[in-house]
């Protein structure tokens, strides 16, 4: 069974889109220690070659995340938020917060609907939560505006939610942010094997930084990638077929269709190898293969992950997905370079 020690250290760096630094640097230094050599693009996305020919197939996976920054500050020194990437307001209500200052400071707080307390609002439960109508609530003595300003909360200040990250005995890992910390896992895993059987692949791994706001798999590719494997959560939920113990195979998105002979191979392997495995549609999503697709790259593109329960919310995932998902990667590889 594969350590999760290194999916959970990536988790609990904060990661927003737009504030991936620190994630980026962790992802750099653990594939350093594997034994390879990665760069950042421009953008400060981090992509690793894993052998020492022109890489043709690049396998990406985001590394940011949902989040929120500070949008105005209220009289009472309450703070309004705007969203980063699809934040669902009802799944992070009430939910534990940091704020991170341009002076790196740190103040933690909670997401909450304006006046909380059920024992003074009767619309408590019936209320629509949005952004006009939730706040964060400060663990500082705060009763106006100047007290925010004298602490240096500014607008624009990263709003990061905690993870609350937990590995079950019974496989289930729930946290926030399997989107996509769980795939990024897989590269580390991807790095990490590959070494271990001394492969010389044409592979690049690449770790995204803004998939959340659309943009994160547009550039900073290896000139002679010809197909991209995205690795991405999973959907599991009501008219879709994934599931949390198997990794998912997308044929199409919001976006359109997948490459067909990416995916029918993807299939045919994960028979041939006894690897658990779903086909599905997903009706609202998009990845970092639509974005590329839509950058005019001229790639061939699949999409595959593990399951992903309560996306954008309290999500879970399962160490059976993952390793599907791995090996599936690890049977394409090997099909396609390995003799």
């Amino acid at each position: 069974m594969n350590n999760y020690s290194t999916l959970q250290k990536l988790v609990e760096i904060d990661s927003p889109s737009g504030f991936t630094e620190n994630a980026s640097h962790y992802i750099h230094n653990l594939l350093g220690a594997y034994g390879w050599n990665p760069d950042y693009t421009n953008k400060r996305a981090v992509r690793c070659t894993l052998g020492s020919q022109r890489p043709t197939l690049a396998i990406a996976a985001h590394v940011d995340t949902l989040g929120a920054v500070v949008s105005d500050i209220a009289k009472d020194g309450t703070l309004r938020i705007s969203k980063v990437g699809g934040l669902s307001l009802n799944g992070f209500e009430g939910a534990y917060c940091k704020i991170y200052t341009l002076e790196d400071k740190i103040y933690t707080g909670t997401l909450l609907l304006d006046n909380p307390a059920a024992h003074v609002n009767k619309d408590l439960n019936s209320a629509q939560r949005s952004l006009y109508n939730m706040h964060i609530r400060l663990d500082e003595e705060i009763d106006s505006k100047e007290d925010i300003d004298n602490l240096g909360i500014n607008v624009g200040d990263f709003i990061c939610f905690d993870t609350n990250y937990q590995e079950l005995p019974s496989g289930y890992i729930k946290s926030r942010f399997m989107d996509n910390k769980a795939g990024c896992f897989v590269l580390f895993e991807l790095a990490r094997q590959i070494k271990a059987k001394g492969w010389d692949v044409p592979v690049q791994i690449f770790f995204s930084n803004y998939e959340e706001v659309g943009h994160g798999g547009t550039c900073g590719y290896a000139e002679s990638i010809q197909e991209l494997l995205v690795i991405d959560m999973g959907v599991v939920g009501d008219g879709t077929s994934g599931e949390e113990r198997a990794c998912s195979i997308c044929a199409k998105d919001s976006s359109g269709p997948y490459d067909y002979t990416m995916r029918k191979e993807l299939v045919q392997l994960a028979k041939k190898k006894d690897i658990a495995y779903r086909l599905d549609v997903y009706p609202f999503y998009g990845s970092d293969g639509s974005a590329a697709l839509r950058a005019g790259l001229d790639y061939r593109v699949g999409l595959i992950g593990p399951g992903v329960s309560a996306s954008h919310g309290v999500e879970r995932t399962h160490h059976k997905g993952i390793q599907a998902t791995i090996d599936l990667c690890m049977a394409y590889i090997e099909a396609q370079f390995v003799q």
